[in-house]
């Protein structure tokens, strides 16, 4: 397998390296990565905690790595960030890159069952099973088995559901406005219509908030998630991410703030200002589980 470092930036004392490999998860195709390593890492050796950081719809690897605000605490905190692409580049599909909410920068984190997405768009296999291969495999100093994950609006859709469904690969989630109840508003719809041959119900399992109605509740299963978003958030008003779903269903489900913790904060929009001035409280957030 062909893993090229494209370029390495010191930041906060470490560095912030981007890689390429071609994906046989996604067909082949060639997709990029950014990875940033605390400085024990990079000097020492030492194999530190991973934390997975998944952006949203028209993002890249670079929205996260570069104006997410995340690396200053990974740094005092002796964790690492992994921080993948959004979807497959360049599969050739008719239609991929006619909306910025479907194809191409719009892979959801799910494995499409319809034809002919089915061969390329591939995200949840990729992020749960390839990645962390990958970096096992290239020898980077990653504890890999000490691993949570986070995300932005599709991508925090995408951290609640991958954490939710592989009780055994994290150890905490967290979630900057996410897409909490996909299979009821629009962009969810639209993604699982076309990208599964079940549509919408099949999205079932792939929405968070059906997730959690399943989980048992903390005597079946301890949860550790942290949700923040903003109440100027258009797309919070236009009912595209619906946090209040999924706090019914945990507190259907018997989870208090103890398990769960959902803050809506005031005048905060969907950019990564408001990501990057919470980005430092997720990151030690997921500290405390990554380094128990």
């Amino acid at each position: 397998m062909s893993f090229t470092q494209k370029s390495s930036n010191k930041n906060f004392g470490g560095e912030l390296r981007k890689y390429s490999f071609k994906s046989k998860t996604l067909g082949d195709l060639e997709t990029n990565i950014n990875v940033f390593l605390p400085s024990e890492a990079v000097s020492g050796g030492k194999k530190v905690p991973v934390l997975y950081y998944l952006a949203g719809l028209t993002c890249t690897e670079d929205n996260g790595a570069q104006k997410g605000g995340f690396q200053q605490e990974a740094a005092k905190q002796g964790i690492a960030l992994v921080f993948p692409d959004t979807s497959p580049r360049g599969a050739k599909i008719e239609g991929e890159d006619d909306s910025y909410d479907f194809g191409s920068g719009a892979g959801f984190y799910i494995n499409a069952t319809k034809a002919p997405w089915n061969k390329n768009y591939n995200m949840y296999d990729f992020i749960t099973k390839e990645l962390p291969e990958v970096l096992k495999s290239n020898n980077l100093p990653l504890d890999l088995t000490k691993a949570s994950i986070s995300g932005h609006s599709m991508g925090g859709h995408g951290a609640l559901t991958l954490y939710l469904k592989n009780p055994s690969l994290y150890k905490s989630a967290s979630a900057f406005a996410p897409i909490c109840h996909p299979t009821k508003c629009p962009w969810g719809e639209k993604a699982f219509s076309n990208y599964l041959q079940g549509g919408v119900g099949e999205g079932k399992a792939n929405d968070a908030t059906e997730l959690l109605l399943q989980a048992g509740g903390p005597d079946k299963r301890k949860l550790n998630i942290l949700i923040d978003s903003g109440l100027a958030d258009n797309f919070y008003n236009d009912k595209q991410l619906l946090p209040e779903d999924f706090a019914k269903a945990a507190m259907d489900q018997g989870y208090t703030d103890e398990h769960i913790t959902i803050r809506l904060q005031d005048g905060y929009d969907h950019s990564y200002y408001f990501i990057s001035t919470y980005a430092p409280e997720h990151v030690t957030y997921h500290a405390k589980f990554l380094k128990a």
